[in-house]
Parts: structure tokens; C-alpha cells; sequence
């Protein structure tokens, strides 16, 4: 595994801990990170105002996209 995918899976367990939801399936673009978690945990995952995500973003220093799947 290269320093790359370690960086990114280390990434994904923290973000997963931030939104409270288990990342079911990650894309990442350019600029951001598209994670897909479970219909149910959606709403968690965003937050109150998209203010969880938000939080992480300013964590991990990347956008955040959260799509349900």
C-alpha cells in the first residue's frame, strides 16, 4: 500500500468517527472527497445545517461531498 492510500484510508476511519456513519464507498475529484453512507445515517452524517460536515472539512482541509446510498 503507498503512502497515498494510507493517507486517504487514514482519512476515511477519521471522517468516519467525525460524521458518526460508516463510509459505505468513497470517489475522490479534484478538489473533494464524495462519500456514500446509508440512507439512515445521512442526516447525522450532514448535521444540523450541514455543520458536521463542515467540521470535518476544516479537519481533514479538503471539501466533503456526502451522498446516501
Amino acid at each position: 500500500m503507498s503512502k497515498i492510500e494510507k493517507n486517504i484510508e487514514g482519512d476515511i476511519k477519521s471522517l468516519e468517527k467525525m460524521l458518526d456513519a460508516t463510509i459505505e464507498k468513497f470517489e475522490e475529484a479534484e478538489d473533494k472527497l464524495v462519500v456514500y453512507v446509508s440512507k439512515e445515517k445521512i442526516g447525522r452524517a450532514i448535521g444540523p445545517g450541514g455543520s458536521v460536515v463542515r467540521s470535518a472539512e476544516l479537519v481533514l482541509g479538503r471539501s466533503i461531498e456526502v451522498k446516501p446510498i
